[in-house]
């Protein structure tokens, strides 16, 4: 029998109310940091604190940069492009959601 964390997988949770750095950003999606500073120079990311001695972040960033990274690597989009691509995925969801509290 195998011990318990033999083979198992750890992680963290980051839910929307979390403020993140950028250094916890590029450590959680795996990329330099000066990739982070080109998703918020593109306007793929916002800081929720400029002012400060150093951006920080919503949770929800984590998810977006995931995503732009995905798009990027796996579809070989530019970083303009994958800003549109998020704002039409931001878009069509809004409009789902819409819909479905119209039928209710």
């Amino acid at each position: 029998m195998r011990p318990m964390n033999e083979g198992s997988l750890s992680g963290e949770i980051y839910e929307e109310y979390a403020v993140l750095s950028v250094d916890d950003l590029s450590r959680l999606c795996a990329v330099d940091r000066t990739y982070i500073v080109e998703l918020v120079e593109e306007g793929v990311l916002e800081a929720i604190e400029v002012r400060a001695p150093e951006w920080r972040f919503p949770g929800a960033a984590l998810r977006r940069a995931r995503t732009a990274l995905r798009l990027q690597r796996d579809l070989e989009i530019n970083l303009p492009g994958v800003a549109l691509a998020l704002e039409l995925m931001e878009e069509l969801e809004r409009l789902r959601r819409e819909l479905r509290m119209g039928r209710q």
